[in-house]
């Protein structure tokens, strides 16, 4: 590393700031500080959202329904980056364009939500609480049912422009979906923890390096 950097780094060591809240690519910002989860609120569910060694941790709860950590600002247009790792047991996912209104279903979040699974639907547009199930039916393609990597750190990259939908997992490109079904153009992002039944867990998702470029005109 330049000893520049080192100096930069070790600068901003000294005010208080991490590596997650400066080291955003050009034209991205960091969502996450690195530190806490502020700028995030928890809705639904009884899962555990901690921050460790820069990382954000869900842990789930037995017994409890889906749980989300959603940013606190909405968004519409946007390209969204991070890695993430779940337990093999684990299914996941990350909620975009999505809503919690107590006047609906009693708060429930809704909206797209981009599969984090070991399965091979890592990377597809579901339906969370809405009567659509999935979103992208097309769901053929062999190099994207291998993209995830069970056990390790993936990068999921997100775009979002208008009614289109488009997600890469690894590299590789996964679902290209035009929502015509939802009428979600802005909301919150939102980690899920996927429910859990009684007997069962706990297990754990990670996130980190979670980065947004704003497209809205």
């Amino acid at each position: 590393m330049p000893n520049c950097v080192i100096r930069i780094c070790t600068l901003l060591t000294g005010l208080g700031l991490t590596t997650a809240a400066v080291a955003a690519e050009p034209g991205f910002v960091s969502l996450f500080n690195g530190k806490d989860l502020a700028g995030w609120t928890q809705k639904n569910g009884t899962a555990t959202y901690r921050v460790e060694d820069g990382v954000i941790v869900g842990k789930t709860s037995e017994g409890s329904p889906n749980s989300f950590l959603a940013t606190d600002k909405p968004y519409s247009d946007f390209e969204l980056k991070f890695e993430v790792k779940v337990d093999d047991e684990l299914n996941s996912g990350v909620q975009i364009r999505s809503v919690s209104d107590p006047a609906i279903k009693g708060g429930r979040v809704h909206g797209p939500q981009v599969e984090i699974a070991t399965n091979g639907t890592a990377g597809y547009v579901y339906g969370e609480s809405l009567d659509t199930g999935w979103l992208t039916t097309d769901m053929s393609s062999e190099a994207a049912k291998t993209a995830f990597k069970n056990g390790a750190w993936n990068k999921y990259v997100i775009k979002c422009e208008g009614k289109s939908i488009k997600t890469w997992v690894n590299g590789v490109p996964v679902a290209d979906y035009t929502d015509d079904k939802t009428g979600m153009l802005k909301g919150f992002i939102g980690l899920q923890v996927h429910g859990i039944g009684k007997g069962t867990g706990p297990y754990e998702v990670r996130w980190k390096n979670i980065e947004l470029r704003d497209l809205a005109k």
